[in-house]
């Protein structure tokens, strides 16, 4: 008799503790095959430390082949499920197609960017959902700091140096709080002119930061973030964006280079195509996990409205927590699925949350104890050193030693801007020339509705809709190339306003021949082919507004608040 085939689509928070929990529990006896983009499990809750220049970026990784022992890792991104056949349709990282054939399925996809319907956002923002936006973040500010050092211009040098975060909630906080600790470690080694300082802002309609949390921790958070320098700006949201700036609800136009995007995530678009019934973009499951209907098929993590037991009614909300809770879940019933132990019900509490603000600061609730200052720092520490599932020693020895030596501020130039496009299905993988992107795009929803609208979210906040606020997007049946605007096929021109730092190609210059006959001879050699080397695959050309005539916003651009 042959071994049954489990096949886990993602290796998040709840992929990667479903698979270790069924490693663990089949001993073997079950094939387990884990699809995911990438070779590694993301620590996110200390992405922003990456960009800050805290952590090196391989800290926040967790090998998924030197942890995982007895589960089959295949890279690729899951284009196509048949319930039906029970088979899941890949494509790997270098074109490629494949096929899985399961006789479990736990589908784990996650989440991406959530987007909204305002004017400039998509082409001139980037979101913090992945490893390799947060590895462009640093490399950019880093460059805007340098930039606006040599600049002669004031203008520029204070657009250069500020830095606009929309979302308060908790990546958003801890983005512009890490920043601003960032931006003024840099400025010491290179001053800029005089009386001008790094300026980080961070909007949100919410009427205070972290809505999410207990109010003495928000009051926390907020007097951290203004004694820090950050300008915090609650009920004021965007209106639209451009290459030069981004207009804000309140008529002001904030000149930047910088509009880094965290207003929260929406569940990978992955799960709609499936046809089975849905709850705000997310797959509706039984409390087992498994999904009604199909008792092969188990969901759990972002991409499953899972029942909270604790609030009949009610569902519990997108958080790592829950997670990576629901991973461990999912696993005891898929082998309960095969005779291996009994089923059980997801259910459990949140023991708190804790938010690091940088240095020694940092807020906390511990098992509903609110905590700030050193001893929120401790906690918050200990509990990322305890919750993550290896290189603990490398974690704790970036902190020790970000302690007693000064930050390295150069850039690697490892992460181009149009690799990193906001609106993407893949946020963990950067773009490269010429790969058509999977469309599994879910409509960018508004502030009032949507299957990931503001209320389902961790990070809630809204901003202003403008013209064409109306237009959505419509997800195709069937993943297929995304259509970039501007250009076909190709990454998208540089999303960051007024980047005109990365390093994109410019157009050919061409001279006109001059009329005459041709001369007979020998044609100029051009530049040698070296055997077995490749031709360096060249980045799309840009579409955007040079920064030397950066777009204004539309007159009379009114919307929602």
């Amino acid at each position: 008799m042959s071994r049954p085939r489990i096949v886990i689509v993602g290796a998040g928070f709840a992929g990667y503790r479903t698979a270790r929990t069924l490693a663990r529990l089949t001993r073997n006896k079950a094939d387990i095959t884990l699809l995911n983009p990438t070779d590694y499990f993301l620590y996110l809750p200390l992405l922003p430390q990456v960009a800050a220049g805290i952590l090196e970026p391989r800290r926040v990784t967790v090998s998924l082949t030197g942890t995982l022992r007895h589960v089959r890792l295949v890279l690729g991104e899951a284009d196509d499920i048949d319930l039906d056949a029970r088979t899941v349709r890949y494509s790997d990282p270098e074109g490629g197609v494949g096929t899985l054939t399961y006789d479990r399925l736990v589908l784990a996809a996650g989440s991406v960017n959530k987007l909204l319907p305002i004017p400039g956002v998509a082409e001139h923002a980037h979101g913090f959902r992945g490893l390799p936006e947060a590895l462009y973040l640093r490399d950019h500010v880093t460059r805007q700091v340098e930039l606006a050092a040599g600049s002669e211009d004031p203008k520029s040098c204070e657009a250069r140096c500020t830095f606009v975060v929309v979302g308060a909630g908790y990546t958003g906080t801890e983005v512009a709080a890490q920043g601003q600790m960032f931006t003024d470690a840099l400025v010491r080694k290179q001053p800029l002119r005089e009386g001008m300082r790094p300026r980080w802002i961070l909007l949100d309609i919410a009427k205070r930061v972290l809505p999410e949390m207990d109010e003495k921790l928000s009051r926390t958070a907020d007097k951290v973030l203004r004694q820090r320098g950050v300008d915090v700006r609650m009920g004021t949201s965007v209106k639209e964006a451009t290459s030069g700036g981004v207009l804000l609800s309140d008529g002001e136009f904030v000149d930047t280079r910088t509009l880094v995007w965290c207003v929260g995530v929406r569940p990978d678009p992955l799960a709609e195509s499936l046809g089975l019934p849905m709850e705000r973009g997310r797959l509706l499951v039984e409390p087992t996990l498994h999904v009604p209907g199909r008792p092969e098929v188990f969901a759990c993590g972002d991409a499953a409205a899972v029942p909270d037991l604790t609030k009949p009614g009610e569902y519990t909300p997108m958080t790592a927590q829950h997670a990576w809770r629901q991973g461990k879940v999912a696993g005891h019933n898929v082998a309960a699925s095969l005779g291996l132990g009994e089923p059980k019900p997801y259910r459990h509490s949140d023991l708190g949350f804790v938010v690091d603000l940088g240095g020694v600061k940092a807020a906390a609730n511990p098992l509903g104890i609110p905590l700030s200052g050193l001893a929120a720092g401790a906690v918050t520490r200990a509990y990322h050193l305890a919750a993550m599932p290896g290189n603990r020693v490398r974690v704790a020895a970036d902190w020790l030693l970000d302690a007693v030596l000064p930050r390295q501020g150069v850039q690697l130039g490892l992460v181009r801007s149009w690799s990193v496009p906001l609106d993407t299905a893949s946020p963990e993988l950067a773009r490269m020339p010429g790969a058509p992107e999977k469309d599994r795009r879910a409509p960018a929803t508004s502030e009032k509705g949507g299957a990931a609208d503001e209320r389902t979210a961790p990070d809630r906040v809204g901003v202003s809709g403008g013209p064409g606020a109306a237009h959505k997007r419509q997800a195709p049946d069937k993943p297929g190339p995304t259509a970039v605007p501007g250009a076909p096929g190709q990454p998208h021109a540089s999303p960051v306003p007024g980047a005109s730092d990365d390093s994109r190609p410019a157009p050919e210059k061409h001279s006109p021949a001059k009329p005459g006959p041709a001369k007979p001879g020998p044609a100029k050699p051009g530049p040698a082919a070296v055997p077995g080397v490749p031709e360096e695959p060249q980045p799309p050309p840009s579409h955007s507004p040079s920064p030397e005539n950066p777009q204004k916003p539309a007159k009379g651009s009114e919307g929602e608040s």
